[in-house]
């Protein structure tokens, strides 16, 4: 990754946790921190390494991944811009936890441990959106658990789908490109039994690819 700098007050404050912060505040934190473009396909952060940095998503896409000796994966989460990740192992100073590799060129913020150790403690608001942040995480790890465990791919791929969506003009709306593959290591499943999942679900009107977007209609969610 290449670093360029410095941070502007008005990047950081395209992140939910800053966005309530004064000048004053902000200041400090955009001094400690830089600016990183992450290349498609590149390695951000491998299990296993030293937590040393925090990072923000500015723009851009990258998966959440573990994998066995064998180099199979199970793909976490995909995150986006206007989220983080990096934080766990600033709380409980372990190993990373996950490999994170950018989908997308990425540009990313990134604050060193100590230097977000700080603004924790200086700034309250900051400390409680990483503790709500992180209960949304258990929440969701919670759902892929139960929909591993109680239901089938159509379900699984239902429910992926509606967690990943936004709503625009009253639309549901997966705007994040992910292919089928990735969708596949999610849940659970083969790429072919999700090829198979999309189309039929296509087929009954639930959903609409097009323009690298899905959209979705109201009754998928009798599905999941």
């Amino acid at each position: 990754m290449t670093t360029t700098h410095p941070v502007s007050l008005t990047a950081l404050r395209t992140f939910p946790m800053f966005r309530g912060l004064s000048d004053a505040a902000l200041d400090p934190i955009a001094r400690v921190s830089i600016m990183r473009r992450a290349a498609r396909g590149s390695t951000v952060v491998r299990a296993g390494d030293k937590t040393d940095f925090v990072y923000f998503v500015l723009s851009g896409s990258l998966k959440v991944l573990v994998s066995d000796e064998e180099g199979r994966e199970v793909i976490l989460s995909i995150l986006g811009p206007g989220e983080l990740f990096g934080e766990m192992g600033v709380l409980d100073e372990t190993p990373r936890s996950a490999t994170v590799v950018a989908v997308q060129p990425s540009d990313l913020i990134v604050i060193s441990k100590s230097d977000f150790k700080q603004a924790m403690q200086d700034n309250f608001d900051i400390a409680l959106f990483i503790m709500k942040n992180l209960a949304q995480r258990l929440r969701t790890a919670d759902r892929k658990i139960e929909s591993l465990a109680l239901m089938d791919v159509y379900g699984r791929v239902a429910r992926l789908l509606l967690e990943m969506a936004e709503t625009v003009d009253g639309q549901k709306v997966v705007n994040r490109k992910i292919s089928k593959q990735d969708i596949a290591k999610m849940i659970g499943a083969s790429r072919e039994m999700v090829s198979r999942v999309m189309k039929d679900l296509s087929l009954q009107g639930l959903i609409e690819e097009a323009d690298g977007r899905v959209l979705l209609r109201d009754k998928l969610e009798d599905v999941s």
